[in-house]
């Protein structure tokens, strides 16, 4: 049993990895300015925004956790400068420093993301970054912030791939929602294949990577996700499936031109539902090499149909 703070428990993967190590009888407790949306989680939660530095540090010193994993953030892309990400900058800032300050702390884990190298970009090594969006380089920042100052105690970067499951929000969210109600359709045959990752099999990599050593600084950066990767038609075709229903397909012309449709609603900061980023996305393939984490969490606890059950079955609470 260990003292284990969390930042952004209140978030998507947060308040699956809170439930997780509670049930493990851990020690826990959740540094967040928003409140979690489970309601049992509320006794765990400390209302703190990870930009105020005093406030921040008195509430992890007064905890003296053994571990911290580091996943408070701003996630979203509609950020229109940099400053915008300003918790994945100065919040990160913040933290590095008070680790500095914590006698008893073992290890801790700070959260980047895939989106440090645009989709479709591999990087050579963990220092090679290829963000196209701001929200890519406040991750790039993240991770600069923590190498150039390296706590005293072991530590790692995570950079989480596609994640899904129970508590998530947008854009896989709306994915499984739309298979549900018959409104989504396979783009031609512009199917991509990408690293997703279940968000049970999530947990049980971060916890993997949390307690076993991670000493070797040429081996800092896991990812997070499931492999093999997942083809997007073979996924929504397995949801339907569960469901007892079927996929119709739609010319990849049709999309194109929602796309641009959804391009100029966007000058006019009129929100729509596929634009030609998002189009993009949907069908470039983003394979991610996952073999450093699998040599830590080699056995992933879930299959992608188990996942689906488990999501559809939360989707219907």
């Amino acid at each position: 049993m260990s003292k284990i703070l969390i930042t952004g428990a209140s978030g998507f993967i947060g308040e699956n990895l809170l439930e997780d190590l509670l049930l493990k009888q851990h020690i826990v407790i959740n540094i967040d300015n928003n409140p979690p949306r489970n309601t049992f989680h509320k006794q765990f939660w400390h209302n703190v925004n990870i930009n105020n530095y005093t406030k921040f540090k008195q509430v992890i010193s007064d905890f003296n956790p053994d571990y911290i994993i580091h996943l408070a953030a701003r996630t979203d892309l509609e950020g229109r400068i940099l400053d915008d990400y300003s918790a994945n900058i100065n919040g990160v800032e913040n933290l590095m420093q008070i680790v500095k300050t914590l006698p008893n702390l073992k290890k801790v884990i700070v959260t980047s993301s895939m989106l440090v190298c645009h989709t479709g970009y591999y990087p050579k090594d963990q220092f090679d970054y290829a963000p196209n969006t701001l929200y890519g380089e406040s991750k790039v920042e993240t991770e600069k912030i923590v190498w150039d100052n390296k706590p005293q105690c072991d530590w790692a970067i995570i950079r989480p791939t596609s994640i899904w499951g129970p508590w998530f929000g947008v854009p896989y969210r709306n994915f499984f929602d739309m298979v549900i109600s018959r409104k989504y359709f396979h783009i031609g045959r512009k199917s991509c294949t990408k690293t997703y990752g279940y968000v049970g099999n999530a947990i049980y990599q971060i916890e993997q990577i949390l307690f076993h050593e991670t000493l070797n600084e040429d081996q800092k950066v896991f990812y997070i996700g499931d492999n093999p990767p997942t083809n997007i038609e073979t996924w929504a075709n397995e949801i339907a499936a569960e469901l007892n229903s079927n996929i119709k397909r739609v010319p990849f012309w049709m999309l194109k031109t929602a796309a641009y449709f959804g391009d100029l609603l966007k000058l006019f900061n009129i929100t729509f539902p596929m634009t030609s980023f998002r189009l993009k996305n949907m069908t470039t393939d983003n394979i991610i090499d996952l073999s450093e984490t699998y040599n830590i969490a080699p056995n992933p606890p879930y299959s992608r149909i188990d996942g689906i059950k488990a999501t559809l079955q939360w989707l219907k609470k």
